[in-house]
């Protein structure tokens, strides 16, 4: 399936949208991102974390008794930026969505797979059909498969705009 984007003319000097594509690129090789999560009393709660981009989602993990994954039990919004620290140069993308828990052998040990070829050992995880780092920390992982997608480019600066559709809808992603 082709994903289009709408260039929002209101925030624009580009005159074409962003390509899917970049956007992808960029979410598949950020090393650092940030994932905004809402506390039970309402307030945001921001933080840097590392991540994969998979199937069209973001995955990430998190221990337990980490305020993230305290937020997550009260709500599963969230959103995640990545990008570039600069004015006139990259693309900037934030994810809007909800955060899912992912569990399965299979899906985990795919998941770890992917952290490993990432980045290397420092996120080289053993899992169970539960969490990764079962003997250690036991991260439970979360998916973000998003509802809206937002790409900042840079020089000339313009927003477009990824729409998806509800998870197992069928449709065009605008």
């Amino acid at each position: 399936m082709t994903i289009t984007g709408k260039l929002d003319q209101r925030f624009s000097e580009a005159t074409e949208p962003t390509e899917w594509d970049g956007v992808a690129a960029v979410l598949d090789t950020a090393e650092l991102y940030w994932l905004t999560t809402v506390r039970a009393d309402g307030r945001p709660h921001v933080t840097p974390l590392v991540g994969v981009w998979v199937d069209d989602s973001f995955v990430f993990c998190t221990g337990p008794a980490e305020q993230k994954a305290r937020n997550l039990r009260s709500g599963a919004a969230v959103v995640v930026t990545t990008g570039t620290n600069t004015w006139n140069a990259g693309v900037d993308v934030v994810i809007e969505g909800s955060a899912v828990r992912v569990t399965g052998a299979a899906t985990l040990t795919g998941l770890a797979d992917a952290y490993r070829a990432k980045y290397g050992d420092d996120w080289d995880f053993d899992c169970n059909a539960e969490v990764f780092d079962p003997a250690g920390t036991a991260a439970l992982v979360f998916r973000v498969v998003p509802d809206k997608v937002l790409a900042f480019a840079k020089s000339p600066h313009g927003q477009t705009r990824f729409r998806f559709p509800p998870s197992g809808e069928p449709g065009s992603r605008l």
